[in-house]
This record gives C-alpha cells, structure tokens and sequence, in this order.
C-alpha cells in the first residue's frame, strides 16, 4: 500500500524512497516487529483464556517431562503472531500483485493452516501428539502439486521452474527436470524445511531465532537475484520482480526478532506447529522461486543437524538393533542430557546459525 506513495513524490520529493525494495524490506521488518512485540501480550493472554496450552510430550526412551515439566501449560499456537504479522507488512510495503509474493504468502498461510490443525488436535485432545507423519505429507504434497501446476502454466516462470541450478555453478545442470522430476524436488524441499524447522522447535527461542538468520540471509539472496546487475555481476538466475521477495523477508525477519521478544526463555508463548510448519515452508518456498534451493541446506545448517540427527538415530537403531547414536534427539535433547543449559544450547545454535547464513551468502562469489 505504501509503494504507491512514490506517485506524490512530485507534492513531497522523499516520497520517492518508496519505490526503492531496500527502504521498504526494512520498513517491513520494523512494521512486523512492532506488531509482535505489541500485539504479543493480549494474544498470549487470548490463547490463556481459550486454555490453548502446551501439553509436554511422554512416553520417551528419556523422558523429557523430568526436563521440560515445567513448559506444562505454556500458552502455544502463538504461530498465529507470526503469520498476521508478516501479512499485515507484506501488505503495507510489498508492491501490489507481484506473483512471487503471493506464492509465498499462500505457503505462509497453508502451511500455517496444517499446522494450526495439528496443534488444535494436541490442545483439544489434551495430548502431544496431532496430525499423523502420514497426513502431514499428504497435505503438504497436495500443496506443492498446486505450486507446482501454477509455475509451470505460466510462461515466464515454467522455464526457470524446469532447471536445477547447484551452489558454485555458474548455470543450471540440469535444463528441464520434467514435471515428475520438478515435483519430486520442490516435494523434498518444502518438505524437508517445514519439517526440519518443526523439529527444531524445541527450546525457548531456538526455532524461531534459526528462522531469522535464515530469513534474513534469504533477505540479500532474493535482492540480488532481483537486481539485474548484481545478478549479472555474481552469475546468478536474474529473477525480475524477485526484490519484492526481499521485502517479504524483511517482514519475515522482523516478524521472528518480534515474536523472540516473547519467546526468549522462559518462553511466555511457544508458536507451536502453526509457526514452524508456516515458517519453514515459507523460507522454501523463497528458495525455490529465487532459484536458490540447494543452498537453503548451508543457510539453513541448525535445521539440518536437528533434522539429521534424528534419521540418524532412528537409522541407527533400526540397522543396529536397538543402538543409538545420541542420547536423545532432536539434537538439542541430546545436549540437555549432557547438562548444558537451555540458553547454552539456544545461544550456540544462534551463533551456528549465524555462520550458515553467512557461508550460504558467501557462495554467491564462489562460481
């Protein structure tokens, strides 16, 4: 909405800022982390009065309720936060009907949607478990056929949506994927993502601070992608259009610092599977449109070790007969049994996300 106030800039000359991406990514992020900070309180005191309340998993080979017994009615699906926030900014500083947008708003809100039924049936069954492993990917699967039906009718997006581009090559390896092989890979994509942030939603404020380094990275991928000389200049796919990704990023970001102002430990609201599953098809789904997807595992590197660490384990005690490799996993549990502290390990993984978002930048200039 506010992009159209450049029109005036002939009444008021700074009103020309905001046609510029770079002025209103930041104005999102601002927007965004005000709405969280600001609407958090009456929205965690929303979900307390509605009893939607965390409910701490049992059953464990190691118990997590000796460890996070205390988490025990901490109000959850505060995911919803997340998504208004990022929404409301989009729409104020977001050009109007740009295509990449609205794909990755739609994402945002179907993915926010499947996890939204996940956590109602955790919080009404009063129980930790929800949607089955089965139904969650026939869900997601539904949606990337869609997403994927939609890029490749249209013209100006079916060509770039058929390559596969890898990190350090100058251009894509692969020319046309086919449809089943495009499918397949935006499948293990937004898949892979949604599901590694879930699992990293562990820990006050791991998840969503991994979200925004992630986010943030994404932020200057999807600029220079956008941005037709920088593309030029560093060889990347040139995605006309792509800066307004930029923007959205910025929300996204601003969104994550937001809603951490409440998450921090002791959280007072987790954003349950609402927020992850949102969150992490989202950030796929900006990878996929940027041409960017194989570099999301480097940016991305905290939710590849948790997601990781759990095929690992579960590999592992299949293949050697009741054998683990951790003491629990995701991997953050298996620090916790090793005695590091929450805000240890939450702190560490900060910083380690940190340094994949940087590598995942870096290798713009590697090619």
């Amino acid at each position: 909405m506010f992009y159209y106030l450049y029109l005036l800039q002939d009444w008021f000359s700074p009103l020309r800022m905001f046609q510029y991406s770079t002025v209103r990514m930041f104005a999102g992020a601002g927007t965004a982390f005000l709405i969280c900070v600001l609407a958090g309180p009456r929205v965690i005191e929303m979900l307390r009065q509605m009893g939607i309340r965390q409910h701490v998993r049992t059953g464990d080979t190691a118990p997590l309720e000796s460890i996070h017994g205390k988490k025990e009615g901490t109000p959850t699906m505060g995911g919803v936060l997340i998504i208004a926030a990022i929404f409301i900014s989009c729409q104020l500083w977001a050009m109007p009907g740009n295509i990449y947008v609205h794909f990755v708003l739609a994402t945002l809100g179907y993915m926010g949607l499947v996890g939204f039924l996940d956590d109602y049936i955790k919080v009404s069954k009063h129980r930790s478990k929800g949607l089955s492993a089965r139904m969650k990917l026939l869900l997601q699967a539904l949606w990337v056929a869609a997403i994927v039906f939609a890029l490749l009718v249209n013209p100006e997006l079916s060509e770039r949506t058929r390559h596969l581009m890898l990190p350090f090559f100058k251009g894509p390896v692969i020319m046309d994927m086919t449809v089943l092989g495009v499918f397949v890979f935006i499948f293990l994509i937004v898949v892979g993502s949604t599901n590694a942030v879930n699992l990293t939603d562990g820990l006050d404020g791991l998840a969503i601070g991994c979200s925004g380094t992630a986010a943030f990275a994404y932020l200057l991928l999807a600029y220079v992608a956008g941005h037709v000389h920088f593309a030029e200049y560093l060889l990347v796919p040139h995605v006309a259009g792509a800066s307004e990704l930029a923007v959205f990023c910025g929300c996204m970001g601003g969104a994550c610092l937001g809603f951490l102002w409440h998450n921090c430990h002791p959280a007072s609201v987790f954003m349950g599977d609402t927020g992850s599953l949102a969150l992490g098809g989202a950030l796929a789904m900006v990878a996929v449109l940027v041409k960017q997807e194989l570099l999301l595992p480097i940016v991305g590197g905290v939710f590849v070790m948790e997601a990781g660490s759990v095929m690992i384990q579960v590999t592992s005690y299949k293949l050697r007969k009741g054998k683990r490799v951790f003491l629990m996993t995701p991997i953050h549990h298996h620090f916790e049994k090793k005695n590091w502290t929450e805000t240890q390990i939450t702190t560490r993984f900060w910083i380690l996300s940190i340094i994949f978002a940087l590598l995942g930048v870096l290798t713009l200039k590697l090619r």
